[in-house]
């Protein structure tokens, strides 16, 4: 199976710093914005662009505090696939001490793909919470989407064919170094680790590629 890393650990920090700017320059500042990642990769995520919100609010006088704002939302339930596939581990939803009524929540996952992830995160919100506004920050887009969703913060786009399996692997999760890789699997099913959108063919839901 042919690979190849398209970014690499100073690229991923990078990103997610550039990411934290943008947040702050669309909501201007931090001020009610609460960040919630979606399990797997979407977690660690979080809660390294909260200690990005944290050091950039520390030099502009924005107290961004991710002990009381980062949390973690699980969409296990809200699956369009559960009747397709078995359930897999859940991740209890952890929403932030500041709760998320009237609040700014940005969304955030690895690898947005066909849309219908999101589309659960959203369902999963309304059950909890009614913010002000919902955004979306994802690490890569590769394109394909079959939900009129988009992110508002991206930190690679990454046009990808349907045949190559995008893999995201963060420390957190997966030790090693941060990367992100692209493996050609033509001709191939899907393998467990990949990740698909939910509904999306030829991968599992959860773990570390395409959503």
């Amino acid at each position: 199976m042919a690979e190849r890393i398209v970014l690499q650990p100073g690229d991923i920090s990078r990103a997610l710093m550039r990411i934290a700017h943008q947040i702050i320059e669309a909501n201007q500042g931090t001020e009610d914005v609460v960040l919630l990642g979606i399990p797997t990769r979407g977690v660690p995520l979080a809660k390294r662009l909260g200690e990005n919100l944290h050091a950039i609010g520390a030099l502009e006088g924005d107290d961004f505090d991710p002990e009381a704002s980062v949390g973690m939302l699980d969409i296990t339930m809200y699956r369009d696939d559960l009747r397709r596939r078995p359930l897999t581990e859940s991740h209890p939803t952890s929403i932030p001490v500041s709760g998320i009524d009237d609040k700014t929540v940005v969304l955030v996952d690895d690898v947005l793909y066909s849309g219908r992830t999101i589309r659960a995160a959203l369902d999963a919100i309304s059950d909890i919470g009614r913010p002000q506004r919902v955004q979306l920050a994802v690490l890569v887009d590769r394109g394909h989407r079959e939900l009129p969703i988009r992110a508002d913060f991206v930190g690679k786009n990454l046009p990808s064919a349907r045949s190559e399996r995008i893999s995201v692997e963060l420390t957190e999760i997966d030790g090693g170094e941060d990367r992100v890789i692209i493996r050609d699997q033509a001709g191939e099913s899907g393998q467990p680790g990949d990740t698909g959108d939910i509904g999306g063919t030829g991968n599992t839901e959860r773990g570390s590629t395409t959503r």
